[in-house]
């Protein structure tokens, strides 16, 4: 495997530095950018495995260049952010975040964190992505051997429950009406579907969602149906 190249982003140089004489000793390339709007130049051009971003900076910050990021690209992502700013630190894992670590921080430890999330990215993520495994953030779904993983630990589903996260994961951003999704998986038409289709969902919420009442992937749009958040 290729040398990995990291991305350091934060507006403070010595925070910079150190992090990137940590990384380097540990074998990685990194780049750096003082704001949001360098990164995505840099993102632009360069083959990057990883992002380490600082919540707070000029210009462009790091909510929304994670924002941005994660309309096209799915490279693991850590944010950096002060104890006083954690409103931003749960609205940065919300719209696609991976991991964060508290200023100030052990390098050890955010080091280790760095090489889990990239173990994680390139055994399942879109690095070496198999041609019939979809991924979408922590969730990994292997087609031909039937088998989900979250955050690399396989998860048990029912046949039907199997269904639902397929069809819902094939189409990432798709609203699938409860009839759609009950007509699709069980393959017959549905007659008062809703009560079947809320079950199995708030299953399959208990086993892929660190918190199913706030869930991360599988989402409710009130009204219409369920999607699998891209």
């Amino acid at each position: 495997m290729d040398k990995l190249n990291i991305l350091v982003v934060d507006d403070d140089r010595d925070i910079r530095e150190a992090i990137g004489i940590y990384l380097k000793n540990e074998g990685f390339s990194v780049y750096q950018a003082e704001n949001g709007r360098e990164a995505l130049e840099i993102l632009t051009d360069t083959p990057i495995h990883l992002i380490i971003m600082d919540i707070m900076m000029p210009e462009q910050d790091g909510i929304r260049t994670t924002f941005k990021i994660r309309e096209g690209k799915n490279i693991p992502i850590i944010m950096l952010s002060a104890k006083s700013e954690d409103t931003d630190k749960i609205l940065g894992l919300q719209i696609g975040a991976d991991d964060y670590v508290t200023k100030p921080f052990n390098p050890l430890e955010l080091i280790a964190r760095v090489k889990s999330q990239l173990r994680r990215y390139v055994t399942l993520g879109t690095y070496e992505k198999k041609p019939h495994t979809i991924v979408l953030g922590g969730l990994a779904l292997d087609t031909e051997a039937k088998e989900l993983r979250v955050d690399g630990q396989a998860v048990r589903l029912t046949p039907i429950e199997y269904k639902i996260v397929e069809l819902l994961m094939r189409h990432a951003g798709r609203v699938f009406s409860i009839h759609e999704i009950y007509e699709r998986v069980w393959e017959e038409p549905g007659f008062h579907p809703e009560n079947t289709v809320a079950v199995h969902i708030r299953k399959i919420r208990e086993k892929i969602e660190i918190d199913p009442g706030n869930p991360r992937y599988l989402k409710v749009v009130w009204g219409i149906g369920y999607k699998m958040e891209k």
